[in-house]
């Protein structure tokens, strides 16, 4: 016997449906969260336009081949990327974008835009991997890239660029760490001297981190596992192997972020977690995020991905940034808290009619920020939605006001008045009390 709410459904003849959720590792993004995420991109959009980066708009997803290009010793390849077949005839092996760097690199080379070619982005990525705190399957990022220079003022610029937005969100428990790589001169040797340091000491590390160091000795160095850090600690740095030109154009970065007045730590085991980077790489870490794990972006330079894919010859440089882990910071620290409503004026409507859908789009045209109720409620529960909505101003239209040609104007914050105005006098009274409110 069925019994229960179900049970009533199934006796009715009617059939209940299933509750859909969000799958694993996603989530909606409603009110006002997802303003305040809106507001943030915009913030960034704002600093990337004023330093000469233009928006790209790239796929969500690309051939399989293009992320397969951040090496094959990385988990994003190996193990997170979102994989599936067209319907083609054969069918093509595509995948969800993990990050924008490989496409940004894969448009250079497909379109060759003259360089240097500065742009921006932001939108989804998406990685299977294990949800936690401030890490989904799908999660935005905003970023930057530069790409067809060497030069190290590129690397200042996009480096101080991610400062500046960090300072623009109010945060002030953010350190930048630095270090260089080296280029394929000096990466050899080091790789060789770290290999054979970590070989000595295989049995103090993680069962992870050996397997990890036969496919990429250098990744060892980003394992955040407690086991391994006496071993990290103590292993070769890169510094000490840097052949001259990385030596030199390590110097250059820190001396332009010097000359900015961009205070940072060099980090001499910061490798970044894709295979692609040469020389400079960097990270921004939050303070205010009490955890192993408080990276709120980084990047380096790529100066060989471009020719992976198929391009001239393009150094690059660029950072991604990821929107859930800043947010978590910026709350950790009481900054960029989500923006009030903006609803400016209610329209209170008891007289029925098309009043009310007149004075808003008229009220709208005019710039303000406008919402009404629905459903002919009750003066009195309108009011209650006005409150609520956080509006400066009720434009309240009922059947006498109608009759009239008139709307009466009233000032919802404490101690303020009303009064009846003509229709064609709303906007200018309107905008004169919300201008006195500022």
């Amino acid at each position: 016997m069925v019994s229960g709410s179900s049970g009533a459904a199934v006796a009715s003849g009617v059939v209940a449906q299933p509750l859909f959720r969000a799958p694993v590792g996603t989530r909606d993004l409603l009110p006002p969260e997802s303003g305040r995420r809106r507001r943030l991109v915009s913030v960034f959009a704002d600093l990337a336009d004023r330093s000469g980066f233009g928006l790209l708009e790239s796929p969500i997803f690309e051939e399989l081949g293009v992320f397969q290009r951040l090496g094959a010793s990385n988990d994003v390849v190996t193990k997170e990327l979102f994989e599936f077949f067209d319907k083609g005839d054969p069918p093509r092996h595509l995948a969800l974008r993990p990050e924008l760097t490989a496409s940004v690199c894969r448009a250079f080379a497909e379109h060759r835009p003259t360089p240097p070619w500065k742009i921006w982005y932001s939108g989804p990525q998406f990685r299977y991997e294990r949800p936690q705190a401030g890490r989904y399957r799908q999660f935005d990022q905003v970023g930057v890239e530069t790409l067809g220079t060497d030069d190290p003022h590129a690397d200042v610029e996009v480096i101080g660029l991610g400062l500046r937005f960090y300072e623009a969100l109010g945060m002030k428990q953010v350190r930048l760490l630095v270090n260089s790589l080296g280029d394929s001169e000096s990466r050899p040797s080091y790789v060789a001297a770290l290999a054979e340091y970590l070989r000595s000491r295989h049995g103090e590390l993680s069962d992870q981190a050996r397997l990890t160091l036969e496919r990429n000795p250098l990744r060892v160095l980003d394992s955040k596992r407690e086991q391994d850090q006496p071993v990290i600690a103590a292993a070769p740095v890169m510094a000490d192997f840097l052949s001259g030109a990385s030596a030199e154009h390590f110097a250059a970065v820190r001396a332009g972020l010097d000359s900015v007045g961009a205070a940072y730590e060099i980090s001499p085991r910061l490798v970044r977690g894709l295979d692609y980077y040469t020389r400079t790489t960097f990270e921004f870490a939050a303070d205010a995020l009490h955890t192993a794990q408080n990276a709120v972006g980084g990047g380096g330079r790529y100066d060989g991905l471009v020719e992976e894919l198929g391009g001239p010859p393009a150094p690059g440089i660029g950072f991604a940034l990821g929107v859930d882990r800043i947010l978590m910071a910026c709350d950790a620290e009481g900054a960029f808290a989500a923006a009030p409503a903006p609803v400016e004026v209610f329209v209170v409507d008891t007289a029925g009619g098309h009043s009310a859908a007149v004075l808003c789009d008229r009220l709208r045209q005019a710039g303000l920020g406008v919402d009404r109720a629905f459903d002919g409620r009750s003066m009195k529960a309108q009011m209650k939605r006005a409150d609520r909505s956080g509006a400066t101003v009720a434009a309240i239209v009922g059947p006498d006001e109608q009759a009239e040609g008139a709307v009466t104007v009233r000032d919802m914050r404490p101690g303020g008045g009303q009064r009846r105005v003509a229709e064609a006098e709303v906007v200018a009274v309107v905008t004169e009390l919300l201008e006195g409110a500022d």
